[in-house]
């Protein structure tokens, strides 16, 4: 495969040379530096490159040339090459134009010259960049192939599973696809057997799930010991949190993950408000990058499912869906929440052949020059629709309530009111969905009365329900089933009367001594990333203070 290219651009023959040689210097073993003098001539050879088939993975332009600035450059490459980095170098004086730029022209970075010592200016920045590049990037190979159907719920779910765990694969669809349809041929698949995983050894796994491929990808499905120090029930944002704190402080940690790691958060196409990342992050790079922090301080992941804890004194077990069970004296439970299920007819029949929870980022590439509906008025639902109107002719969000400003943070509002093909449909809600193997109609009502209207993809955002049906009773939950702690679980100043400990529950401790809970499963957490976050590593320091007490 060619090395992916680095493509420097400045009208300062001094500058540009001292830039390319930085690069060279450290990145010229994995990729190749190119240079351009002009912006057009920067266009003309990215044009060639695209031509050839050649990958870009980053483009550095300087902001002051004549003819064409750096902002207008790197907007107008993002039509030749939409997924490579662009930096921005500028002056001082130029800093807030780099910064409106991050909005206007998407460039992922700036940085002000002169960036010396490259080792503290540069390099961060830009291993960083790359290391998100290639993780989205798909070069050509003759991997993994996955035959199956758009309109499978299995299909979908797989495709989730090997997407959000940064598996490369290409995608068959049986419609209208000769390669998969000679591939069934030659391999003697029926379509009963779809999904269907093609590996390059030329072995095939028919009517694969996530469950039995996951060993099969190199994801871990059973831990190396029986004992931890902690053991973390999910990979979202708060049990990325604990894994990384409670790993690098000395705690021997396992992480017991059933899908990926981000949770629901590593479904959001893209969090612009989180601390540290001003163009914004993608759930799945977040929880992407989580996963190696706590992996390279010693924390252990299965991809495995939770389904049973019980107490044996000072131990605590994690049953788990293989008949296994692992040991240790104190457990997180950050399992997070899952989105609410419309109640209207059609909508159990149609999950995943056009009815989906979450922003299924494995689904938006198939909504090209079609019109997606998104039903929710929160932030997931509006990182949702800015992703989808990237690729759909047309993105209508649907709400009960009068518009978006009691629900969704402003600098989403601002965007999609700047995005011309997303339309809100405020006081309306869906009432049925119609379709037989797949969706292809919606019922709506809204101030006009009832309508349909026809739509073949439909993503929804109605709130969250927790994820505790397999915890044992001695778990308390509220009504709605989210786990009580600390000062929650006392009712009128008094502790339920199994607690049996001569001390009340630390802030995150659940009705059992030594379970703990952290992120949107928790009763009255606040339903932000950071908030997970922070709540994990707090989580940590409590079991610290809980194991000193043995």
């Amino acid at each position: 495969m060619a090395r992916p290219i680095l493509l420097a651009v400045d009208d300062d023959v001094s500058v540009l040379e001292a830039v390319v040689q930085d690069l060279r210097r450290q990145y010229g073993a994995e990729y190749r530096i190119l240079r351009a003098a002009s912006g057009q001539a920067a266009l003309d050879t990215l044009e060639q490159l695209k031509t050839r088939e050649q990958p870009v993975a980053l483009l550095l332009s300087d902001q002051r040339m004549p003819g064409m600035t750096g902002v207008e450059l790197l907007e107008r490459t993002r039509e030749i090459y939409p997924e490579a980095r662009r930096v921005l170098l500028t002056a001082y004086a130029d800093t807030e134009a780099a910064i409106r730029a991050i909005n206007t022209a998407r460039i992922h970075y700036y940085l002000n010259k002169p960036w010396d010592p490259p080792e503290e200016r540069l390099y961060p920045v830009l291993t960083d960049l790359l290391e998100d590049w290639k993780a989205g990037y798909r070069p050509p190979f003759e991997g993994l192939r996955v035959i199956g159907s758009r309109w499978s719920l299995k299909d979908h779910r797989l495709r989730n599973f090997l997407s959000r765990n940064h598996v490369p694969y290409r995608w068959l669809d049986i419609a209208g696809n000769e390669d998969a349809n000679r591939l069934m041929e030659e391999r003697k698949l029926k379509p009963e057997q779809l999904p269907a995983v093609l590996f390059p050894d030329g072995s095939t796994l028919a009517d694969a799930d996530p469950d039995t491929l996951a060993s099969r990808v190199g994801l871990r499905t059973q831990a190396a010991q029986e004992f931890y120090d902690m053991v973390v029930v999910g990979a979202g944002p708060a049990g990325l949190g604990a894994a990384v704190y409670g790993a690098s402080e000395g705690l021997k940690t396992l992480i017991i993950e059933p899908e990926a790691p981000g949770g629901q958060a590593g479904s959001t196409s893209r969090i612009e408000n989180y601390l540290g990342f001003p163009t914004g992050i993608t759930g799945a790079d977040l929880g992407r990058r989580a996963h190696m922090q706590a992996t390279r301080f010693g924390a252990e992941f299965v991809t495995q499912r939770a389904t049973g804890l019980r107490i044996d004194g000072q131990y605590r077990f994690v049953q788990l869906a293989d008949g296994r069970e692992v040991a240790t004296h104190v457990v997180l439970l950050a399992l997070g929440v899952q989105y609410r299920k419309l109640a209207i007819p059609g909508s159990d029949r149609l999950a995943g052949r056009g009815i989906y929870y979450g922003a299924a980022l494995v689904e938006a590439s198939a909504c090209k020059d079609e019109e997606v509906y998104v039903v929710g008025g929160a932030n997931s639902a509006g990182q949702a629709a800015l992703h989808f109107a990237r690729f759909a002719c047309k993105v209508t969000m649907l709400v009960r309530g009068p518009g978006l400003s009691a629900t969704m943070s402003k600098y989403l509002i601002d965007e999609i009111e700047r995005t011309s093909n997303i339309v809100l449909e405020s006081h309306t809600e869906v009432i049925a969905a119609e379709g037989e193997e797949r969706l292809e109609g919606l019922r709506l009502r809204g101030p006009q009365g009832e309508r349909r209207v026809p739509a073949t993809s439909l993503f929804v955002f109605i709130g969250a329900a927790p994820r505790a049906e397999w915890l044992p009773p001695a778990v308390l939950r509220d009504e709605k089933g989210f786990v009580l702690a600390g000062p929650d679980l006392s009712r009128d100043g008094r502790l339920p009367d199994d607690w049996k400990e001569p001390r009340a529950p630390y802030l995150l401790e659940t009705s059992v001594p030594g379970v703990f809970v952290a992120g949107d499963l928790r009763h009255g957490s606040v339903k932000r990333v950071a908030s997970a976050v922070g709540e994990g590593s707090i989580a940590v320091q409590f079991m610290h203070q809980y194991l000193a007490g043995f």
